[in-house]
């Protein structure tokens, strides 16, 4: 049985790609839930004005759909900084296993 050899690092995985990756998918997660927050105060508006049921549930639903999206955003960046730091082939399938029991916790 031949054994797999350990994963070199590319120039595209290096320790200064990888946190330039993560600080643009923080920013991206950072402005959805900012525009999330703005939803939600919304939100509270339209239900102090006494806007009817459908039209909360509505803006309620985009809000929760806005969330979901921002949550898949953040684990797809999980998935890809463990895959970027990971030294060989065995760490990074721990490192994506990791990240799929979390998704599958809180999915």
């Amino acid at each position: 049985m031949a054994t797999t050899p350990a994963k070199t690092k590319s120039p595209a995985t290096s320790g200064s790609d990888a946190s330039s990756f993560r600080s643009e998918h923080q920013r991206d997660v950072v402005n959805r839930l900012k525009r999330i927050e703005g939803q939600v105060r919304g939100l509270i508006d339209m239900v102090e004005s006494g806007r009817p049921c459908e039209d909360v549930a509505q803006q309620m639903s985009a809000a929760r759909k806005a969330m979901d999206k921002a949550f898949y955003r953040m684990m797809a960046c999980s998935v890809m900084e463990a895959v970027s730091v990971s030294d060989s082939e065995d760490q990074t399938f721990r490192e994506v296993e990791r990240s799929t029991r979390i998704l599958e916790k809180y999915a």
